[in-house]
This record gives structure tokens, sequence and C-alpha cells, in this order.
């Protein structure tokens, strides 16, 4: 499945939508798919941000979030840097399910700093 991500870079006033692709259906999510998720939200706004730059090592770290309700159902991840912002979704996985297997991921994400 695919899913949209709204992009907003630090200095403009415009947003962008794009979409991460490939990932899988949110009510079987484990917390390496929620990995992924993240990972390809950065991604995302670093190509917005450096249309010809190569790929470039993603971090799961410095920056903040938050999982939001969705007002006609799922709920989406929103990410904040001095990048800009993105939000994703809407998906149909529980509030409370999402934010614990984002915490375990970002914990596990400054424990093992080399992660790309």
């Amino acid at each position: 499945m695919n899913y949209p991500v709204d992009i907003w870079l630090r200095g403009t006033d415009y947003a962008t939508t794009r979409e991460i692709m490939d990932v899988s259906e949110p009510a079987a999510w484990t917390d390496t798919d929620v990995e992924s998720v993240l990972k390809q939200m950065l991604r995302v706004m670093d190509r917005e941000k450096n249309p010809e730059a190569d790929e470039r090592p993603v971090f799961l770290r410095g920056f903040s979030w938050i999982v939001n309700a969705y007002d006609d159902g799922g709920v989406l991840i929103a990410i904040e840097m001095q990048t800009g912002a993105a939000v994703a979704g809407p998906f149909n996985i529980d509030k409370r399910e999402l934010e614990s297997m984002v915490s375990r991921v970002l914990a596990q994400g400054q424990a093992r700093p080399e992660i790309h």
C-alpha cells in the first residue's frame, strides 16, 4: 500500500504531497514496519529539500513526533525537525499501539546510532 505524506519545508509557504511506498497493512505492523515508515518519511523530506542529492543515510533521532487521530478515521504520524515537518497517513491502527511502537523504534535508534 502507498500512503500520502504532506511535507512542509521551513522557509516555504506551501506544502507538497508525496507518497511512501510498499507499506504493509498497518493493523499488522511490527516495530520493523514502523521503522521503515519513519525512515521513508525522513527520506521524502530530504528528497524534497535536496532533489539533486544521492540518497543519504537516515538516522532515527533529532526530531519531534506525535501520533494523532484523523477526523475521518485512523491516525496520522507527524514529525518535525529543523528542516520542516511531514505528516503521513491516515493509518488504520490503534493510536496507543502505534505510539508504543514509535517510542520503541526511536529508543532503539538512539541505542544504535549506526542505523541507516
